[in-house]
C-alpha cells in the first residue's frame, strides 16, 4: 500500500430527494496510485448514519457500529491507477450539512491493515458555497449604540464621562479574598488574551482598581464606582470581585481596541448581581476527546460570559474519560477507539489508537480551577443507557440469559445497563462513590436519556422484575433503577441531576433532584408543573451543535433544526410559565455535543458567540437586553481556538 495519503481520495456527495428521485449518498474512491488495488474495503467514520441493510449499490456494508461502517465492491473487484470506484448508500437520516458526511475514511487491505486516505468534505448536488469555518463575523457596533462594550449586560449602569481607554489595570487588595480574586484575573486575562498585558503595573501606566469585600451585597453580585483616574470593586468575595473585575476588563478592551465605538467612564457606578442561579454550559468530552489544556481554557472562556456551571458529559456509548481505580480497563480500553480495537474509528476518528481520558490528578486541578472563577464542575456519567463502552469493557455487567438485541437511536446494539442485575448496582456505586471524591459540587448527573422503548424485553431477569415492580415498559424499569441510584447518591450527599426522560416511569424523588429538559420547549414548563426543578436547555434554542442556519455550508446537526445567534438570544425560557412553575426555574444551560464538532474550528462556529447570547439571557434582566448592544460587543468576547471565518 502507497505511503502517501493523497494517493488515495475519497469525495461523497448527497442528493436529495427533490433534485432527482430518491435521495442517496454517494462515495467515490479516487485511485491516484501507480498500483491496482484489489481485495479492499472502506472504512468510513462521521457523524453519518448509513443503514446497514440498504439498499445500497455498487457495494456491500461488511461491518458497521453506529456511524463507523466498512464497504467493500463486489468479489474480485480491481480498481485500476487512475480510475474511481463509486458506491451508494442509503443513510437512516437526510444529510442537511457538511459535517453529516464522512470526515474520515480508510483503506483496510485484505490482510486487515488499515491506512488514512485523504477525505474530502461531503458536498450537496444542489449546493455550491464552500464550507463554512470559525466564528461567524460580526461586526462592531456604530458609535452610539451602547458606550460600552460589556456581556453579560450590567443591570444598573450608572456610568458616566468618557476617557481614552487605560492601557490595563493595576489591582490592590488587602483582603485575602481580593488579592485572590485579582491574581485569578491577571491569570485569565493572562490565558484569554495573550500579550494585550491587561494587568500591569503603575510603572507601566496601569490603571488603579481597589478591591474590598463587602458583606451587604450577594454572593456573585458586585458594585463598580469610577473616579476620574481609578476605580473600585466591591463585592462579597472572590467570585463577586472577578465578575467586577471582568466587567471593567471588557470595557477597558472595548475601549482600548474599538475607540470610535466605546468610551470608558470617569464617574458614577455599575451596580449588578445574576438574574439567575443556574447559569451554565453541559460539555461533551465523550464522543470527541478535549485535552485538559482545552477544558481549562473552555472554563476560562465560560468565566468570562460570568457563566457559573460546568456540567461534564464524562461517559457515552463512544468512550469512557474518567480514571477509576476499581476499573482500570475503563481507561485503558474504553478511553481509545480504532481500528481493531473494541470500540471502531467513530465521529471522525481515523484508524490510529486516538482518545483519552482524564486522571484523578487532572481532574482534581481542573475542578480547583473552575473553582477560583466561580464554576461549579457537575460530573455526569449517563445510565443507565449511553452505556455501550462501559458495558463492552465490564464484561460482567451483561446479562447472560438474555439472548435479544436492541439497538439505540444511535445504532448502538444492547448499550443499556439491565436494571435487575445486582452487580450492575455495585459497579455503579462503586464508580459513583470514586467520583464523589473528586467533585466537591452537591449536584451529580445521572444522565437518563434515550433509553430504547424495546431495551431488556429479551432479558428473562429483567422481564421478572418487570413483573414485580409493575408497568410494562422499559421507562417503568429504568424508573426503579434511577430510584435506586438516585437513593445512594442522596445518602452520599448529593443531588441528583438527569435528563428529562427522569421523570417518566414513576420518576425520582422530586426533592432531591433537577431535571434539564431538552427534547423541546414545552418540556421545561411541563416538567415544572409537575414539581421538578429545571434547567432549560432546549435543543431547538440551547443546544450548541446544532447548526447557525439551515444552509449545506453550514457545519453542525439539524435533528432539531437549527438557532442562529439572534434566535439564540431573543429565547425566553421561562414564557408563560405561572408563579408556581417558575418557583421550580432554577437558570439555564447551553449544551455542547461534540459529535459535529470533527473539526476544532467547528467548535468555535458552533460555540462562539451563542454561548454568550445563552450567558446573557442567564444573568441581564429581561427588560435589560439589547439585540443591537448586544451583538455590536460580541466580537470581543473570546473563543475557545480564535478561529473566525
Amino acid at each position: 500500500m502507497a505511503s502517501d495519503w493523497y494517493c488515495y481520495v475519497v469525495e461523497s456527495e448527497w442528493m436529495p430527494a427533490d433534485l432527482a428521485g430518491a435521495a442517496r449518498y454517494t462515495i467515490v474512491l479516487h485511485n491516484r496510485s501507480a498500483a491496482p488495488l484489489s481485495g479492499f474495503r472502506l472504512g468510513m467514520s462521521g457523524p453519518a448514519l448509513v443503514v446497514a441493510e440498504g439498499p445500497h449499490q455498487g457495494c456491500s456494508v461488511v461491518t458497521k457500529l453506529s456511524n463507523y461502517c466498512e464497504i467493500a465492491p463486489e468479489a474480485g473487484f480491481v480498481l485500476a491507477p487512475g480510475a474511481s470506484w463509486t458506491a451508494s448508500l442509503t443513510l437512516a437520516f437526510p444529510a442537511r450539512h457538511w459535517t453529516d458526511g464522512a470526515f474520515t475514511a480508510m483503506l483496510i487491505t485484505s490482510d486487515g491493515q488499515a491506512q488514512a486516505v485523504l477525505t474530502k468534505p461531503a458536498t450537496n448536488a444542489g449546493a455550491t458555497t464552500p464550507p463554512k469555518r470559525g466564528v461567524i463575523r460580526h461586526p462592531v457596533a456604530e458609535p452610539g449604540v451602547a458606550p460600552y462594550a460589556v456581556i453579560p449586560w450590567p443591570n444598573d449602569v450608572a456610568a458616566k464621562g468618557n476617557r481614552t481607554a487605560p492601557s490595563g489595570l493595576t489591582l490592590s487588595a488587602g483582603e485575602a479574598e481580593g488579592q485572590a480574586a485579582a491574581a485569578g484575573f491577571a491569570d485569565l486575562v493572562g490565558h484569554l488574551f495573550p500579550g494585550e498585558a491587561l494587568v500591569r503595573s503603575a510603572e507601566e501606566g496601569g490603571y488603579p482598581v481597589a478591591l474590598a469585600v463587602d458583606a451587604s451585597l450577594g454572593a456573585e453580585a458586585y458594585a463598580i464606582s469610577f473616579a476620574a483616574g481609578s476605580a473600585s470593586v466591591r463585592a462579597n468575595g472572590r467570585t463577586g470581585l472577578l465578575y467586577g473585575l471582568i466587567t471593567l476588563g471588557q470595557m477597558l478592551r472595548g475601549a482600548r481596541l474599538y475607540p470610535q465605538s466605546f468610551t470608558f467612564p470617569t464617574g458614577g457606578s455599575i451596580s449588578d448581581a445574576p438574574g439567575m442561579e443556574w447559569r451554565g454550559c453541559h460539555f461533551d468530552v465523550a464522543r470527541q476527546f478535549y485535552a485538559s489544556g482545552e477544558v481549562a481554557q473552555f472554563l476560562r472562556t465560560m468565566a468570562w460570559n460570568k457563566l457559573n456551571r460546568l456540567h461534564w458529559h464524562l461517559s457515552d456509548d463512544e468512550s469512557w474519560r474518567v480514571e477509576i481505580d476499581a476499573y482500570p480497563e475503563l481507561t485503558s480500553k474504553a478511553a481509545w477507539r480504532g481500528h481493531g480495537m473494541s470500540i471502531p474509528p467513530l465521529l471522525g476518528s481515523g484508524p490510529e489508537r486516538s482518545g483519552g481520558f482524564y486522571s484523578k490528578a487532572v481532574v482534581r486541578e481542573l475542578v480547583a480551577l473552575a473553582g477560583s472563577l466561580g464554576i461549579e464542575v457537575v460530573p455526569e456519567i449517563d445510565v443507565p443507557g449511553h452505556c455501550y463502552a462501559l458495558i463492552q469493557t465490564v464484561s460482567t455487567l451483561r446479562d447472560q440469559g438474555e439472548n435479544g438485541q436492541y439497538f439505540s437511536i444511535q445504532f448502538f446494539d444492547n448499550n443499556s445497563l439491565n436494571p435487575a442485575l445486582d452487580r450492575v448496582y455495585e459497579v455503579v456505586e462503586t464508580i459513583f462513590a470514586e467520583l464523589i471524591e473528586l467533585f466537591p459540587s452537591p449536584w451529580f448527573h445521572v444522565g437518563a436519556d434515550e433509553v430504547p422503548h424495546d431495551a431488556w424485553d429479551s432479558s428473562p431477569q429483567a422481564q421478572g422484575l418487570m413483573s414485580r415492580v409493575g408497568g410494562s415498559e422499559a421507562r417503568n424499569l429504568q424508573a426503579y433503577f434511577l430510584q435506586k441510584v438516585q437513593a445512594f447518591l442522596t445518602q452520599k450527599g448529593k443531588i441528583t441531576g438527569a435528563w428529562e426522560e427522569a421523570s417518566e416511569g414513576g420518576g425520582i424523588d422530586k426533592a432531591n433532584c433537577y431535571l434539564v429538559g431538552w427534547r423541546n420547549v414545552e418540556a421545561n414548563q411541563r416538567l415544572a408543573g409537575e414539581g421538578y426543578d429545571v434547567v432549560v436547555s432546549p435543543a431547538q434554542r440551547y443546544y450548541l451543535d446544532m447548526a447557525n442556519g439551515p444552509d449545506w455550508f453550514e457545519p453542525g446537526a439539524a435533528w432539531a433544526g437549527w438557532s442562529s445567534l439572534e434566535m439564540t438570544y431573543a429565547f425566553v425560557p421561562d414564557a408563560g410559565w405561572n408563579a408556581a412553575e417558575r418557583a421550580h426555574f432554577k437558570g439555564v444551560q447551553g449544551a455542547i455535543w461534540s459529535e459535529p464538532m470533527t473539526e476544532r474550528a467547528v467548535f468555535d462556529r458552533l460555540v462562539y458567540p451563542r454561548l454568550s447570547a445563552i450567558a446573557e439571557t442567564g444573568w441581564t434582566r429581561p427588560e435589560s437586553k439589547s439585540w443591537a448592544r448586544f451583538v455590536g460587543s460580541v466580537a470581543l468576547m473570546p473563543a475557545l481556538y480564535g478561529m473566525r471565518e
